[in-house]
């Protein structure tokens, strides 16, 4: 059962220089228990999708629907959202030294948070579960550490702090944005086994919105890609490693480091990301795709469903994979698999016959579209000059 469906998701914000359309049109849902990764470059729209069905956005042209629970986060007045945030659904900062307020304790904070969403429990009972909380993230000692300032914390335990803040509640759903990139990598890893074993004790849904694909296929289980303020492709965790379809997706991959002696030469995406006043006509990503056809320029391509294939024997997914590699699944069971892109359906992994494939359909759709201008064009015979 869904426990959050997000449909037709639009937000915009006037600014003196146009309207910058930082969503459009974007659809997802996650269910108890399960994590949905949002990924994508800067300027995708992945914070503002989130940040926006708490409320966070103001100023902001919204539209769409976020059902949560039955409510509609979009249409709750703002007292109502007041309950939700923080009870209900709980947020994970990138910086927590900017969500920690710095004059306070850091339990104290934690407590203040408790007794306002629930004013019938006493501060002593709030600081019990405070210390009780801190503890079951991870950091030691933590009835004396509930009395320290977060600069008394080094990067990795205020960390630790927010994520019990945020748990301390025990609400359905957790939104984590980019929540271990000022980590080390050590500390990186800690915070997300500290994640994952606090998910499974609550029974938590998660999001999970990073650009780091190592993340990704680590937490994940399903993807949702985001490119220019909208859905660029929708799969389980393993098809987007295993069969990526969307040139973008296809990009991200190919850009991540592997491990020493393992792949060839990194290949970043050319160019950059677009303009959200000033969109390209047909599909965003058209600028900067090696398969752009005269029908991505023109027309925007809707999601469409992807052929599942299963992996070869011995082929390896895309991608730098903590831990080593993914349990290989039948990718006809990894959910629902989408891609906005005019490019074939059957056209999806990374190997060097998929991508002549790629191309190949691409100069044939344009010499296409090429002999169909050449047909309209011609003068019938006998005809005036």
């Amino acid at each position: 059962m869904k426990l959050l469906e997000v449909r037709d998701l639009r937000v915009a914000f006037p600014t003196a220089d146009g309207v910058v359309r930082a969503v459009r049109g974007v659809s997802f849902s996650v269910e108890a228990g399960r994590t949905l990764g949002i990924v994508g470059e800067s300027g995708s729209g992945k914070s503002v999708s989130t940040q926006t069905l708490m409320g966070l956005t103001p100023g902001a042209q919204v539209s769409g629907e976020a059902w949560f629970d039955g409510q509609d986060l979009l249409a709750m007045p703002e007292r109502q959202m007041r309950r939700v945030r923080g009870a209900q659904i709980g947020m994970i900062f990138q910086d927590p030294l900017s969500s920690l307020h710095p004059h306070y304790k850091v339990g104290w904070q934690i407590v203040e948070m408790i007794r306002e969403h629930e004013p019938d429990t006493g501060k002593a009972a709030a600081r019990k579960r405070a210390v009780e909380m801190l503890g079951l993230v991870g950091i030691p000692q933590p009835d004396r550490r509930v009395d320290d300032y977060p600069h008394q914390f080094s990067g990795g335990m205020r960390q630790r702090a927010m994520i019990a803040m945020a748990l301390a509640l025990h609400p359905k759903l957790i939104i984590a944005d980019e929540p271990t990139t000022a980590l080390d990598a050590t500390v990186q890893m800690q915070i997300l086994d500290l994640m994952r074993r606090l998910q499974r004790e609550f029974d938590t849904a998660l999001i999970m919105i990073t650009h780091d694909l190592g993340v990704i296929a680590d937490m994940a289980d399903d993807v949702l890609v985001m490119y220019g303020g909208r859905e660029a492709e929708v799969a389980g965790r393993r098809t987007l490693y295993y069969r990526p379809h969307h040139p973008y997706t296809v990009g991200l991959l190919e850009s991540v480091p592997s491990a020493p002696g393992v792949g060839g030469r990194l290949k970043p995406i050319p160019g950059q990301p677009p303009s959200l006043i000033n969109l390209p006509s047909g599909c965003v990503f058209h600028p900067r795709c090696e398969y752009v056809m005269e029908r991505c320029r023109v027309d925007e391509p809707p999601l469409r469903e992807v052929v599942a294939t299963e992996p070869a024997p011995g082929e390896e997914p895309a991608g730098a994979l903590p831990g080593g590699d993914l349990p290989r699944v039948d990718l006809r069971r990894d959910g629902t698999h989408r891609s906005a892109c005019w490019l074939p359906h059957t056209a999806v992994g990374l190997d060097a016959g998929v991508a002549a494939a790629r191309r190949a359909a691409s100069e044939a759709a344009d010499a296409g579209a090429g002999a169909a201008e050449d047909a309209d064009g011609a003068e019938p015979e006998g005809g005036e000059r």
